[in-house]
């Protein structure tokens, strides 16, 4: 492993990336702790993240005996980033995740996603579920499907300028807009302590590439940011971004697809994140156990040792 930087509290080692092809895609993928082979755990990032979201929690799995795969899924990092939008529909998301397994040799792993991340693995835990044998997501719960497609669905409620409804209706503009500000974006959505505040007119992520003072304070230090603002100024937002694209896509996929996810399930959230809990979650995860940390929308980087003791804790339990 490679010592990429100091943090706040330790050094963090970094593993050295790897470029693995699977599923018609080259995934760039970070691993450590090979000596625990036969003990996998995949964690899986957000938007607008990367793998070096999870450097906080990566030694402390090795420790504990676990094989840490890390890839930047496809749009991310120097992964693929295909042309066409609907490489990028649920369908491809999990199937990456599971060619993955197959090249480790794996029957199945635990799997672990922030975010985007988050609503990969509980599609993943339905179209493959004897691949999964463990969930833990952080900050997004199950998202229940509704009898109407989501880009309309959120539309009705929050209006065209809503980000996810803007990258549909509007496509290139917002990508455009975070290229050309790619360090300015990141550096003001990565924030914490954020103060709850009325929206501001327009869209969200053009006005927070936009925006010259943001709110709350900085989530990361310079060195730290300086590892997303290079991957974004290589991969661009669009890539990234054609995961909304694909959100009525994925909803006719799942059509036919039974919401209720067997495996042992550990949902993690932030206290101050903006995205609302769910109140009928166990309804959709009968083995599912809570935590909730004091904290915003980007837990595991936020939080770092609160999330990596939560997770080894839980961890413990059901192996026990």
């Amino acid at each position: 492993m490679t010592n990429v930087m100091n943090t706040g509290f330790n050094p963090i080692a970094f593993p050295k990336a790897t470029l693995i092809s699977v599923n018609g895609v080259v995934l760039e993928v970070f691993e450590a702790g090979q000596q625990n082979s036969g003990n996998p755990i995949l964690l899986c990032h957000g938007f607008p993240e990367h793998a070096f979201s999870w450097r906080y929690q990566i030694q402390a799995l090795v420790d504990a005996g676990y094989h840490v795969i890390v890839p930047n899924q496809r749009g991310y990092g120097n992964s693929s980033r295909p042309t066409e939008v609907t490489d990028y529909d649920i369908e491809h998301l999990t199937g990456d995740l599971i060619a993955l397994l197959d090249h480790f040799g794996y029957k199945d792993a635990t799997f672990v996603g922030h975010d985007w991340g988050a609503n990969v693995v509980w599609s993943l835990a339905l179209l493959h579920p004897e691949r999964v044998n463990k969930v833990i997501n952080l900050a997004l719960p199950y998202q229940e499907r509704g009898e109407k497609p989501w880009i309309a669905f959120m539309e009705a409620i929050f209006g065209g300028d809503f980000y996810f409804v803007h990258f549909n209706r509007q496509p290139g503009v917002a990508d455009a807009i975070m290229n050309e500000n790619t360090s300015q974006f990141l550096r003001n959505i990565f924030r914490k302590n954020v103060p709850l505040t009325p929206p501001e007119p327009g869209m969200l992520m053009i006005n927070l590439a936009r925006a010259e003072k943001p709110l709350g304070e900085p989530l990361m230090d310079d060195n730290e940011l300086s590892v997303f603002i290079s991957a974004f100024e290589s991969s661009g937002f669009t890539g990234s971004i054609n995961w909304y694209r694909n959100l009525d896509r994925n909803w006719h996929l799942m059509a036919d697809v039974t919401p209720i996810i067997h495996q042992p399930t550990l949902m993690i959230y932030g206290e101050q994140d903006t995205i609302p809990k769910s109140e009928n979650l166990k309804n959709i995860v009968p083995n599912l156990d809570v935590v909730s940390l004091d904290c915003g929308h980007w837990i595991q980087q936020e939080k770092p040792e609160e999330t990596t003791q939560t997770i080894l804790k839980w961890l413990k339990q059901q192996d026990a």
